[in-house]
């Protein structure tokens, strides 16, 4: 369950670092608009999910972000 609020949460704020690209595109501010994607909150937004993308897959949790469980019922 946290892992899945996480990644939520990254996501809107990729989200909203893309809506942030987007005005500078439209404003026509491409060198801005190439500064933010290359080094800045774009950049780091993206970053941060898939940093959490990979460290899920090497703490071998599931698809619900819990560790696998075993045994029987």
């Amino acid at each position: 369950m946290q892992y899945a609020q996480q990644t939520q949460a990254a996501l809107d704020r990729l989200d909203e670092s893309l809506l942030g690209l987007r005005e500078l595109v439209k404003r026509g501010k491409i060198q801005e608009a190439l500064q933010y994607m290359e080094n800045g909150p774009l950049k780091e937004r993206f970053g941060e999910l898939q940093n959490m993308v990979i460290l899920s897959q090497t703490n071998n949790l599931g698809a619900r972000g819990t560790a696998p469980q075993t045994g029987t019922l």
